[in-house]
């Protein structure tokens, strides 16, 4: 069994996964209500609503949509995306590159449990956790 984030966006959830696949790299796959078959797409809906994207990152997935009944879905509350990295600077770009127009809600810094830990809500509402995996001591 797995779990796997599923994100919402107000009509801008290519431009947030294209982001996201700049920032973690991955394969990016999109469909569109132009990719739906007549009469299977939502009534209203235009064609350039993404009805579903998947972000594949090795093992990792990372999927959304943008909601057609609405154009604000409101702030994501109550959860995180947390991307864990192999190391302190692998976690810097990626929280650099992630708070970048965004807001960042804790630094990133060393902490006990991380050499580096921070929180960020990026320029398309998603709320972020990003660490590094502790060194291994060999």
């Amino acid at each position: 069994m797995s779990f796997h984030a599923y994100l919402f966006f107000g009509g801008d959830c290519r431009a947030a996964f294209t982001r996201y696949q700049e920032v973690f790299g991955g394969d990016l796959e999109v469909l569109t209500m132009a990719d739906a078959p007549d009469g299977e797409g939502m009534p209203g809906a235009s064609p350039d609503t993404v009805l579903h994207a998947a972000l594949t990152v090795g093992d990792g997935l990372l999927m959304g949509s943008d909601d057609p009944t609405t154009d604000d879905p409101g702030p994501v509350q109550g959860v995180m995306v947390s991307y864990s990295a192999a190391d302190a600077d692998e976690a810097r770009r990626v929280f650099d590159a992630l708070s970048e127009s965004g807001q960042v809600t804790q630094e990133l810094i060393g902490t006990f449990f991380s050499p580096a830990f921070g929180m960020c809500t990026d320029r398309f509402g998603t709320p972020w956790m990003v660490s590094a995996e502790p060194a291994t001591e060999g």
